[in-house]
């Protein structure tokens, strides 16, 4: 049905037809009001007619709810909403014992213990107080030690008797937060129990309905007048709307995904089929929910965030040119293995990012060349993003050094930054190999949240419960919620079809329990089926990795390293016919093995690399060898950079420096150093190499080798 129907539009459309400016809208708006033609108005009245008459149709359809099951279900409901309401309370009484508890704790450690600590330390300094003024100076110390100390005596005491009249009351507040623990998880029971009552199983296990409610919501979110503002524009955007608005499987399948941004829902089919024409790739599979996920993300278009100096760079990303990358990509098999698996919805939080798409390449080859390990982990929950606590050191210091030339993610990368910087460049390298990725901000700190194989884990960031969601279900345990249930698939349309007639019956829009708005019949059963669908996958909600990284540069969690087997050719050095010495640089006489500051890793150009961690400090790594002939040489060696102002220190068999080898700023790439010029003795030679920066913080690096050429 989706290809027929891209190439009966397509063959509509000599060239792709550009949009009217004014029709674009931005992220969270409705289209904006356009000036209708008379045919315009005339396309208008006719959606609208169409509009009322499928709601019509649709609502006698539905099944006569006897009001006495709808009480039931509301009665239930309210009552979930009290014991939810008395569990809070129950919990707030517990909270001011533990409250209680710590005030005193406080008063005896940390108050009074420091006051005696400070006492202590007063006395040994007046005993030791040789002048008038040092004693002086010791005995109003102490004095304002003791005195720290009467206070907080005195505020023990206080906080005791508070403590104490607290702990009178802890086996009511106990009984009171099991009773409430109850009461919740009964109401909970009626109220799912009240949903089965309601015996709306066959109505939403049922696909009869599917085509006329995916028509209706859609021409409710694009409004009449929306779709005819597009449609007035000729006789190919209107028949695009036509063919559209028949298509009845893409419809669903649209609206599965939460629909075109904005409701344009007339760009979005431009768009869809510009990429059917740009593309004779596409077919029914993961090309073709991509080419549809590119479309409804970008319906709204993405303002482009190129680098500074790039003045003449587009304003905005062009779809068509993702949707390509993308394909691309994934036909080299440059992306995650799990791409193919992922659903149009899904698609969606990978194409939407504000870079340009050379920057994707650029992100994909950057993290192959410099962190391969990051790469391959099996460690779904810091594949791709641990370049955020490996490299991205926190603190704005040096973000004064990015420079216009680099692209905003490029200069990350090479000057670190606080949480926003830091989850920004976490969501760019995911989206860059294909991962579903969202922003996830809780109060004063920016955090990222991204799929796995196992579910969605927040990074960087307290646990879910404590952040919201730029997404339509806002408070990040909802956003939790509908990813947790449409692993069900096809056993997920029952909560979009109770949220479409939901919208049929005018009902305001709530896709979860923590939102503010009450919901609706129509939605709150969309809510409970929803819950009796994540309980019955039994899904498991990851905990939260990064939390102690979320501003602080060095991770308190034990870091495992991959082990990688290590063969006789990948340290094996070699001599040329013109005693060009080439030294591999996994070839280390010590250390010979990964210490977490030095890491050998499989390279991306074959063998393995060395590299050295941004914490690697004064570890130093040296190589032993032969060397056909005495004589000076010319060092360089191949190396990847995320920084600049880098240097490797050279010492030549145990005598100090010798030489100094500026590390180019490759951005990620691989280049060569400048060569050096050291002195070798025939036969055995070490070289030392050890670490500084200049100006700015230590960076990491890799180094794939070195070439010694001797000089003529």
């Amino acid at each position: 049905m989706n290809k027929q129907l891209s190439k009966s539009i397509g063959v509509l459309m000599v060239a792709a037809v550009s949009l009217t400016p004014t029709l674009w809208a931005k992220p969270k708006a409705k289209a904006p009001e356009v000036s209708l033609s008379s045919a315009g108005k005339q396309l208008e009245a006719q959606y609208a007619k169409e509009l009322e008459s499928l709601k019509s149709e649709i609502t006698r359809a539905l099944p006569d709810l006897s009001d006495q099951r709808k009480s039931a279900y509301l009665k239930a409901r309210e009552d979930e909403v009290a014991a939810e309401a008395a569990l809070v309370e129950a919990q707030q009484r517990m909270g001011a014992i533990a409250k209680a508890e710590g005030l005193v704790k406080h008063a005896t450690g940390k108050w009074i213990g420091g006051a005696d600590k400070g006492i202590q330390q007063a006395t040994a300094k007046l005993k030791a107080a040789k002048t008038a003024e040092e004693r002086q100076a010791a005995e109003k110390e102490l004095a304002n030690w003791q005195k720290n100390r009467e206070e907080g005596l005195a505020a023990l005491e206080e906080r005791q008797a508070a403590l104490d009249k607290a702990k009178r009351d802890e086996a009511g507040a106990k009984k009171a937060l099991k009773n409430a623990q109850d009461y919740l998880a009964q109401a909970k029971a009626d109220t799912l129990k009240s949903v089965e009552d309601l015996d709306l199983d066959s109505l939403l296990s049922s696909d009869k309905l599917d085509a006329k409610l995916a028509k209706y919501v859609v021409l409710m979110e694009a409004t009449p007048s929306g779709l005819a503002a597009f449609a007035q524009q000729g006789d190919e955007q209107k028949q695009i709307i036509d063919k559209t608005l028949g298509a009845e499987d893409l419809l669903v399948e649209m609206l599965v995904a939460d629909g075109a941004a904005g409701g344009n829902y007339g760009q979005a089919m431009q768009i869809y089929q510009n990429i059917w024409k740009a593309s004779d790739k596409i077919s029914e599979g993961p090309l073709q929910r991509l080419a549809l996920a590119v479309s409804l993300e970008h319906a709204v278009p993405i303002k482009q965030r190129s680098a500074v100096a790039n003045t003449d760079a587009p304003a905005t990303v062009d779809p068509v040119k993702r949707y390509l990358h993308f394909e691309k990509a994934f036909l080299n098999g440059e992306l995650d293995p799990a791409f193919p698996q992922l659903s149009t919805w899904d698609y969606r939080m990978v194409v939407n990012g504000e870079e340009p798409d050379e920057t994707l390449v650029w992100g994909r080859d950057m993290l192959r060349n410099y962190r391969p390990d990051h790469v391959t982990t099996g460690d779904y929950r810091w594949r791709y993003v641990a370049l955020v606590r490996s490299d991205i050191r926190y603190g704005s210091q040096e973000n004064k050094y990015d420079k216009p030339e680099l692209q905003f993610f490029q200069n990350i990368l090479m000057n670190g930054g606080i949480c926003g910087r830091r989850a920004f460049i976490g969501r760019f390298i995911l989206r860059s190999f294909g991962v579903p990725v969202i922003a996830r901000p809780q109060r004063a700190h920016a955090a990222l949240a991204h799929w796995t194989p196992e579910g969605w884990v927040v990074c960087l960031g307290g646990g879910w419960g404590v952040g919201w969601t730029k997404t339509q279900y806002d408070r990040d345990l909802d956003f939790l919620a509908t990813t947790q249930a449409r692993e069900a698939g096809p056993g997920f349309m029952p909560v979009k079809r109770a949220q479409w007639i939901g919208d049929l019956m005018g009902e305001p829009r709530v896709f979860g329990f923590q939102s503010k708005k009450k919901p609706g019949f129509w939605f709150g059963v969309s809510l409970y089926t929803q819950k009796g669908i994540i309980e019955a996958l039994d899904s498991k909600t990851l905990a939260a990795v990064g939390e102690d990284i979320g501003e602080a540069t060095v991770s308190k969690e034990k870091v495992e390293i991959t082990d990688v087997a290590m063969t006789e050719d990948d340290r094996k050095i070699s001599i040329g016919d013109d005693a060009t010495i080439t030294i591999p640089a996994a070839a280390t006489s010590q250390p010979t093995k990964s210490n977490g500051k030095i890491i050998f890793m499989d390279s991306v150009l074959g063998g393995k690399q060395l590299h050295f961690s941004r914490d690697g400090g004064k570890q130093t790594f040296e190589y032993t060898f032969d060397a056909p002939e005495a004589g000076k040489y010319a060092l360089t060696a191949k190396v990847v950079t995320p920084s600049w102002k880098q240097h490797l220190d050279l010492a030549v068999n145990g005598s100090e420096s010798v030489a100094s080898i500026p590390l180019p700023h490759t951005v990620g790439m691989w280049e060569m150093t400048s060569p050096v010029e050291i002195t070798l003795t025939r036969g055995k030679n070490v070289l030392t190499f050890s670490h500084r920066s200049d100006e700015v913080t230590p960076k990491g690096f890799s180094i794939k080798e070195f070439t010694l050429v001797p000089a003529k």
